[in-house]
Formats: C-alpha cells, structure tokens, sequence
C-alpha cells in the first residue's frame, strides 16, 4: 500500500482533515525540509531523523541479508528494487515518479514527507509560519497520539519479516521532535 493510500486510508478511519491537494503536492525530499528544521530554535529536527533508523531505512535494503529475507518472503527481485521492501523503507519507488520533485532522493529512506505528506504547496516559509496554512497547503496532522500509533503501524507490523513487536511510546521517543516552545 503506497503512502498515500495509508494515509487516505487513515484519515477516513481516524476522521483526519485531508485536501484535494495533498494529491497533486510533490516531494520535495529530506534536504529541502532541512533548510529550516535544523536550526536550535526548530528543535533540531533534521539532526533527529538523520541520526534514526528512518534515514537509514533504504540502505538496510541493500545488500545480501536483505535479498535473503526477500527470497524467503517469495520475492524474485533484489529487496532494494522489490515494492513490498520499497513501500515501508521509502515512498520514492511506490508513488508517482511525476509527484517528486527532482530533489527527492529515493536513498533518503524514511524521509519527513513519509510521515508529514507531499511538502511543495507547504515548504516555504510564509506557509510554515501558519500551522493552519500549512495543514490546508497539505501537512498531514496527526489528531492524537493514537492516530500517530495507527500510522506508524502500517510499516511497523507483522506483514514485516523482520517484525519482532512494536513498543510505540519506546519508538516515539527515539523519533520525537517537536517544536520548542517559544520563551
């Protein structure tokens, strides 16, 4: 299931707010997110992603161990070009070639638009500046922790050969990064 399907999906089951426009949005990718989500007041939160499991997730597709699991799994293809691997470790093989932008980098893994949608109608400044502007423009947001939880499990579940159990709030502490509070 593409991350766009997840996430229609789950606004319908969780009665989240998506727009039209979420569909014809591009991703950007990780490093045009950086330009601003790096800085101390930002919380630095590319720093956090980069340094998580999420970045690394395309890269645990390459290699031997990978297309071992894959071939166990039935899969004839190497993992790193296998769209069952692809739709958990990227979105950049599983969506649209004609909604990334050429910024994107399918190696970035588990990038913020996987989680946050399609950033190109909310990326700049102006939009950012306006959390209402930007849900509109297309962020996806999340309504609770629970809606967060559902979203996370659509990769993080039993479908994962490698699945060995998800403690959400463990694996929501080592990704969490939020915003500071202002003064």
């Amino acid at each position: 299931m593409t991350i766009f399907v997840r996430i229609i999906v789950l606004a319908v089951v969780l009665g989240i707010a998506v727009v039209p426009a979420l569909a014809q949005n591009k991703y950007v990718g990780a490093k045009q997110c950086s330009m601003c989500h790096k800085t101390e007041k930002q919380g630095k939160q590319f720093d956090i992603w980069s340094k998580s499991q999420h970045a690394k997730a395309y890269q645990t597709l390459v290699g031997e161990k990978a297309n071992e699991i894959a071939k166990a799994k039935g899969i004839k293809t190497p993992a790193v070009e296998a769209k069952e691997c692809l739709e958990c470790h990227t979105l950049g093989k599983t969506v649209d070639a004609a909604l990334l932008d050429k910024a994107f980098d399918i190696k970035d893994g588990v990038q913020c638009e996987s989680c946050h949608g399609a950033g190109s109608a909310y990326k700049n400044m102006a939009v950012m500046k306006d959390k209402a502007k930007a849900i509109a423009a297309g962020l996806t947001e999340f309504k609770d922790e629970a809606a967060i939880e559902a979203f996370c499990k659509t990769c993080h579940n039993e479908k994962s050969p490698t699945f060995k159990g998800f403690n959400f709030k463990e694996m929501l502490g080592k990704i969490a990064h939020p915003v500071p509070k202002a003064g």
